[in-house]
């Protein structure tokens, strides 16, 4: 800092900037713009006028003796230029205002999920961005990668190591599959095995197996009954193929395969963080790259939020968890953060890491620290941690909302992020966080709207899908995450379901309040149930890094896994409640049942399932359904209406709705058919209306 010295105290101080600035974005080493394209034909988006939508790719390199990405698994055996630096290149998108007086200075970047997320107008005039973080992400015409090398010894021998990969629903007839890390086959490509012949790899099957992971009617499948091979035109053991895996008797329909063997060749994904904290500090701060290519955005920014769903949320923990950020400047990279329905951290940062996993059996992601107060993991074994210790070393941590719904306790292991390992006690949050709950409700939200009827089963669930939706809410709490950052306007108090008051209970149909509603049968297999994982002793589970030299991994123990607790009607009792969930047509579940297959009667993925109420009370009777009809209910259409009013005009009250979601809303229930109106109900549905209207 030296050269920043100068007469003048201006003078100086923009010396140092500059010399901030030049520090921070010496990673990204050139900006190619591809494309530039008025946005929707150049038509306005509200005040902020017309957008342009801008495509290219960030060229960068991640020095391997920074401190800084000390951290990132496999650095120091990546390939290196002339510079000893590491490169990688990712796409980009943003969409920035044509006429930059309308813009807002807010960056808003969005993690795009499995390379899925495009850059999109607002009417408020923010910057949207995307880029590339998934290095195992293969290319499409329209998604967002990065390509990150290969770790190689320093002889540039190849790097090996054990994995495992899981099969089951094969087709019938079926004798070669895909050979994928991910469940059901589907997700990027396997690493591929390191020897073809390898006989000590294993492949067995079993007949069945429970949600904690005890196998039934195991059974070894001969090394020499199974091949790295295709088979589909060839006879076992056909034509050798690293990318398929081939039984000699073909597969079972009914039965789950699981192979473990040993890979090479393992991708430097860490790298993913680092290019991303890096390209946000190139678009907020350059003026232009090394080669004079003008940056963007330049000068437009003021403030830089992240938001980021599921995979894409957990991707944001996992950055402000292992230190990233901070840019290389030493600076904030985001101000505020929105993880939201992201119950884990991303797994990448380990070597053969699987960055696109769904927290299936054997998958890392809940070994770390979930909880964003300091809590000692004594169950465990582990010390006192926290998401915030490396940012709050740096003073670099963000403001940080978070929510999440019913489906991310039960399918995605969220209880231990709020009541610890031990379940004994709610965390505390700090005042830089706040969280908030979408009680009863699928992963992501449901489609919405006013309707009774439910639509026919899919996805393979028992139940239909569940409608309650979250996007009402997580507009409302997007906005207050801007104004906190920009205006230092608090949001909301958080409200989320708390051990202290009864609201969160074991997974069971006694211990939620379930009631007896026909066509719903919980089950003790329906959770998917924290547990405890030894990896091996070279994997850094605190940081969710290192090596694992265990496949698959022994199972130690079960932590405790809690879920909202439930009232009559069978909804969730606690959090900020959608519209549709405080003027509910039925019951609205996080959870469904597996309608057929390996895991049948098990938790279908992801699902949230529905109910709908009887409409009258005769057919509520005449099903021995306890919960009250919707005719006895609202009694006529005016009287939901004013249901749906009364809760929206509350939710505005407490900013969890935008009043132009709530006059939607409103609208959307007056024109629904969810009752009759007063001209056409009897005289006790009209009673009944008028009862629901005069509620204050």
């Amino acid at each position: 800092m030296s050269r920043c010295i100068s007469s003048g105290v201006r003078s100086a101080l923009v010396c140092c900037v500059l010399g901030l600035a030049a520090s921070a974005q010496a990673q990204v080493t050139r900006l190619e713009i591809q494309s530039r394209e008025p946005a929707s034909n150049g038509q306005p988006f509200g005040a902020a006028g017309a957008y342009e939508i801008v495509r290219g790719r960030v060229h960068g390199e991640v020095d391997p003796n920074d401190p800084k990405n000390a951290i990132i698994q496999d650095l120091q055996l990546a390939p290196r230029n002339a510079r000893g630096r590491v490169e990688y290149v990712a796409t980009f998108a943003l969409a920035r205002p044509v006429d930059t007086a309308k813009a807002s200075g807010v960056l808003v970047y969005s993690v795009v999920n499995r390379g899925n997320g495009a850059a999109v107008p607002n009417n408020d005039g923010h910057i949207s961005l995307v880029s590339g973080w998934q290095g195992d992400v293969a290319p499409t015409s329209n998604n967002q990668t990065i390509v990150v090398p290969v770790a190689r010894h320093a002889d540039g021998s190849s790097i090996t190591g054990p994995v495992i990969a899981r099969f089951y629903n094969i087709p019938a007839g079926t004798n070669t599959v895909a050979l994928r890390l991910s469940s059901m086959g589907a997700g990027p490509p396997a690493y591929p095995p390191a020897d073809l012949n390898q006989p000590e790899a294993t492949l067995i099957s079993a007949a069945s197996e429970t949600p904690s992971g005890v196998k039934a009617g195991v059974a070894a499948i001969p090394r020499a009954s199974w091949a790295f091979a295709d088979c589909r035109t060839t006879p076992f053991p056909g034509t050798p193929d690293p990318t398929r895996l081939c039984v000699k008797d073909g597969f079972d329909p009914a039965r789950l395969y699981e192979l473990v063997y040993t890979a090479k060749d393992p991708l430097v994904l860490g790298i993913g963080l680092a290019a991303t904290r890096d390209i946000v500090s190139f678009f907020r701060h350059a003026a232009a790259d090394a080669t004079g290519t003008r940056n963007p955005i330049a000068g437009m920014v003021s403030h830089a939020i992240a938001i980021g769903d599921s995979q894409s949320g957990n991707f944001i923990k996992t950055a402000i968890h292992l230190g990233f950020n901070q840019d290389l400047g030493g600076r904030i990279v985001w101000e505020g953060v929105f993880p939201r329905i992201a119950a884990r951290q991303t797994p990448m940062n380990f070597r053969f890491a699987l960055p696109g996993g769904a927290a299936t059996l054997y998958e890392p992601g809940s070994e770390p620290a979930l909880w964003w107060t300091r809590y000692e993991d004594r169950v465990r074994g582990r010390g006192a941690a926290s998401l915030l210790d490396r940012c709050s070393a740096t003073s670099t941590c963000p403001k940080v909302i978070e929510a999440f719904g019913s489906t991310e306790f039960w399918g995605l292991r969220m209880s231990p992020g709020l009541i610890g390992t031990d379940a004994r006690a709610d965390l505390p949050l700090p005042d830089t966080v706040r969280r908030y709950y979408y009680p009863g409700t699928t992963h992501g939200g449901g489609r919405g709207g006013f309707q009774v009827d439910a639509a026919a089963p899919g996805g393979g669930c028992v139940l239909p899908a569940n409608p309650n939706p979250e996007a009402d809410t997580t507009r409302a709490l997007t906005a207050a995450l801007i104004d906190w950052v920009v205006k230092d306007t608090p949001p909301p108090a958080s409200r989320y379901p708390r051990l202290s008051r009864g609201e969160l209970a074991p997974a069971t149909k006694a211990a939620i309040g379930l009631p007896p509603i026909p066509g719903i049968d919980l089950t003790d297999a329906i959770v998917n149930p924290v547990l405890d994982y030894d990896f091996g002793p070279q994997f850094l589970a605190n940081d969710l890094s290192g090596v694992i030299t265990l496949e698959p991994p022994r199972i130690r123990q079960m932590i405790p896994t809690y879920v909202p607790k439930v009232d009559a009607d069978g909804n969730e009792i606690a959090g900020v409640a959608s519209v549709l969930h405080q003027a509910p047509l039925g019951t609205y579940l996080g959870w469904n049942i597996t309608a057929a297959g390996f895991f049948k009667g098990q938790g279908c993925g992801f699902t949230g399932g529905y109910v709908p109420f009887a409409k009258t009370a005769t057919a509520r009777q005449t099903s021995g359904d306890p919960r009250p009809s919707i005719e006895e209910r609202y009694g006529t259409i005016d009287g939901y209406v004013c249901a749906v009013r009364r809760a929206a005009e509350q939710a505005v009250t407490d900013r969890f709705l935008l009043r132009a979601d709530a006059d939607r809303l409103i609208g959307e229930a007056q024109a629904s058919a969810v009752l009759p109106a007063n001209a056409a109900a009897n005289d006790a549905a009209r009673a009944r209306a008028q009862a629901v209207c005069a509620i204050k």
